[in-house]
């Protein structure tokens, strides 16, 4: 997360110095007309030059716009993934403690929702790889799931909006994203 902040800081800073740039440059190509037109007169050629200006300085500020509203989007995205990222924290806590996990089971479960096989999560714990099956089970019966694919699920399907329409009578206490996942 603080990489893609630095990356929008830099980028923004880059950008905040075009557009400071190319203003400087329509300032000087209207100053530039403006002395033509008082020292010279208003010719066909100086059209030309003042439409040019006028374009440059049109383009500045068009450009200056877009980059701000270019920014601000990104840091709106930026705090919707914080955003995210904290509520999945806190729905993983949220069921773990209404699942009754202990710590050990819990550290396997966020483990599995990381998407460790059971290799990776004993390597991780320097457990042995029947200890971690065991736990999954025990994880999996908790949560009312049969697979690492549905406890994943189960996450998902409470931080995004519904695609799936479920028949609550059908399943009361899954949804049809989990059913699928089980298979």
């Amino acid at each position: 997360m603080l990489d893609r902040a630095r990356a929008l800081e830099r980028g923004t800073v880059m950008m905040t110095i075009v557009v400071a740039l190319q203003w400087v440059a329509a300032i000087f190509f209207l100053v530039d007309v403006t002395d033509d037109v008082t020292h010279s007169g208003f010719g066909s050629y100086l059209i030309v030059e003042a439409s040019a200006a006028v374009a440059l300085f049109a383009g500045v500020v068009s450009g200056a716009y877009l980059v701000r509203e270019m920014v601000l989007r990104a840091r709106t995205d930026a705090l919707a993934v914080a955003t995210a990222r904290g509520a999945l924290a806190e729905l993983m806590h949220l069921r773990f403690a209404e699942w009754l996990l202990t710590p050990a089971e819990a550290e396997v479960a966020l483990f599995a929702i990381k998407g460790c096989d059971v290799g990776e999560i004993a390597r991780l714990r320097g457990s042995a790889a029947g200890t971690i099956r065991a736990q999954l089970a025990r994880i999996y019966a908790k949560a009312g799931v049969n697979s690492q694919t549905s406890l994943i699920a189960l996450f998902i399907e409470e931080l995004v909006e519904p695609i799936i329409h479920v028949d609550r009578a059908e399943a009361p206490n899954r949804s049809t994203i989990s059913k699928i996942a089980d298979r």
